[in-house]
């Protein structure tokens, strides 16, 4: 793996393709040069072009009325609400992170509200939230240090993907919103502390159909193999956005080079990714894809690695999200290739371009991540403070730190590639739904909790039965077994749990729609049953109750079955190593 050769690429796409927005001439540029790149190293790469919405907002007027009076620099955020010439005035009234939590003392009801721009929760649902509890504009300040002057872009459309007519009807933005530097936010946090603020301004966007293209480059032997999908976006924000995505897709671009070199050998392919519209389309071309190679990712995507910002300068530790079936397998990795340097995991949520949890595809990204104290002092900026900014410049990058992305993503990709028996666990998976269910519990037995507990406890005694049968089969192959009849039984077993139990876990839509960008209940497990809790909170009958105990009851009964039907599988697949 060569540094030199991604360095290159980087440069390269600074330098020569700048500002990369989905549906400008520049995006086509650079889709063109994943297909140039790829294609040179054999590997069968194709552009596929579609209609997407997306968004090119411009810079947005933004004034102090009082209690002072003075212009602060704002950028519109992609796929705002224009306001028109007139612009917007009002009330500003400081919201905290802007989530549900941040309301329960607070009317915003004709107000323009102040946030931070955290992803607790993301820009897109702080808008979603703010539009349901009847502010009418939203200001939302850079993360960094307090001394932070850079002016942030980012959207704020919640519909993800091409939106469908519901969507499209229920989940586009309301509201106008803007972007401001740390510096100034503060300031304004200060002043609407102390007393009444008013504010004013004026947002410039353009929002609509644009076409768009994104780049899949396959290494696989035909349709009919097994693949891992390697993933990231290529479209960005203005100026060089260098850590956000120029070095994720050279780093792709390195590893496809010397996996081709091998890839005779692979007992599984790989499938390269490269989406657009992330940015200002909200996932609209990795989602694309789902729709449209939909049966071949069903049958054959046994994970799906996602590269996005590797390597920022400043990250020590390594932090991985992953689908709870991957924890072991790359936690072993870590340890392994990681010496001395703190890891640390998340349980794998829906955002980025994660658009593949409703086919089932357990995922997992790794990469730098910055200490708990680096965080605490800048406002939780998990991406560096020029994240989505013109800051996003080549010196954000660690070179010395991306020789070990580099050693880490091989190791990822080829262990999944050729282990007889796909290093998946499932105990763990279990586990998971069975102290979410616990917790959940109290509150919902009213809709039959209890039952769907007792499930998921049958789910993990034969999640124990199949995870040690798993083990005893890679042992026999690591010793020279050479019938191929119980990994191919065994791996037909794992891809049909993680079909069925990936999309339990992490969506409230379910397998075949997407949840909003960055949904309140994604951050829970089993985000269909979120509302649980607040049934408890309702003692009294009455409607409200009794439409939240229908729908709990409904979404009580998907879980059980599919716990249930997991067992079944479990049982079915263990059955045919005998």
């Amino acid at each position: 793996m060569s540094v030199d050769n991604v360095r290159r690429h980087v440069d390269h796409i600074c330098t020569q393709i700048p500002s990369r927005l989905a549906g400008s001439e520049n995006g086509r540029r650079m889709a063109e040069y994943s297909r140039e790149v790829m294609a040179g190293l054999g590997l069968a790469a194709e552009i596929h072009e579609f209609p997407a919405v997306v968004s090119f907002p411009g810079a947005a007027e933004f004034r102090l009325k009082g209690p002072a009076e003075r212009v602060i620099a704002a950028n519109t955020l992609g796929h705002s609400v224009d306001t028109g010439p007139q612009g917007l005035a009002g009330e500003l009234v400081w919201a905290g992170n802007g989530g549900y939590a941040d309301y329960e003392t607070r009317d915003v009801r004709g107000k323009i509200i102040l946030t931070e721009l955290s992803y607790s929760p993301a820009r897109h649902e702080k808008q979603r939230i703010a539009g349901q509890k009847g502010a009418i504009g939203a200001v939302m300040m850079n993360w960094g240090h307090d001394g932070n002057a850079a002016v942030p872009y980012g959207s704020v459309k919640p519909a993800w993907g091409v939106p469908t007519p519901e969507s499209w009807r229920e989940e586009m933005p309301v509201i106008p919103c803007i972007g401001v530097a740390r510096t100034e936010g503060l300031e304004l946090k200060r002043l609407a502390e102390r007393g009444r603020v008013e504010v004013w301004f004026r947002t410039e966007v353009e929002n609509g159909w644009k076409p768009v293209q994104i780049t899949v480059a396959d290494m696989t032997r035909g349709p009919e193999q097994d693949f891992v999908l390697v993933g990231g976006h290529q479209d960005s924000w203005f100026g060089e956005a260098a850590t956000d995505n120029a070095a994720g897709n050279s780093c792709k671009f390195e590893l496809a080079r010397v996996f081709s070199q091998h890839r005779d050998r692979l007992r599984r392919g790989l499938v390269f990714g490269f989406w657009t519209a992330h940015e200002t389309g909200t996932m609209a071309g990795s989602t694309w894809f789902v729709d449209r190679y939909w049966d071949r990712l069903r049958r054959h995507a046994v994970a799906y690695m996602q590269i996005d910002q590797p390597s920022c300068v400043g990250t020590t530790e390594w932090k991985t999200m992953s689908s709870v079936e991957l924890k072991d397998f790359h936690q072993g990795i870590e340890k392994r290739m990681l010496g001395n340097r703190p890891y640390r995991w998340h349980r794998a949520a829906k955002t980025g371009d994660n658009s593949f949890l409703g086919v089932g595809i357990p995922s997992f990204h790794g990469e730098g991540g910055f200490t708990a104290d680096e965080l605490k002092a800048t406002a939780n900026a998990t991406l560096g403070w020029w994240h989505h900014s013109i800051e996003c410049c080549r010196d954000k990058l660690d070179w010395s730190y991306l020789a070990d992305h580099l050693r880490i993503y091989a190791a990822y990709l080829w262990e999944l590639c050729m282990a007889p028996v796909l290093p998946f666990r499932f105990r763990p998976v279990a586990d998971q739904f069975v102290m979410r269910l616990q917790e959940l519990a109290p509150a919902g037995k009213p809709v039959g909790l209890d039952g769907a507990l007792a499930r998921a406890q049958d789910f993990c005694a034969a999640a124990e039965r199949l995870d040690a049968a798993a083990d005893a089969w890679r042992a026999r192959y690591a010793a020279g077994h050479q019938d191929q009849a119980p990994a191919e039984a065994l791996n037909l077993c794992i891809k049909r749990l993680s079909r069925l139990l990936v999309p339990l876990q992490s969506s409230a839509k379910g397998a075949y729609d997407q949840d909003p960008y960055g949904y309140t209940p994604q951050t829970t497990m089993l985000p269909a049953l979120y509302d649980v809790a607040r049934l408890g909170k309702l003692a009294n009958a009455g409607e409200e109750r009794w439409l939240l105990e229908t729908k709990l009851r409904r979404e009580r009964n998907r879980v059980a079955d599919a716990l249930d039907d997991a067992r079944t599988m479990i049982e079915d697949g263990l059955n045919d190593l005998t």
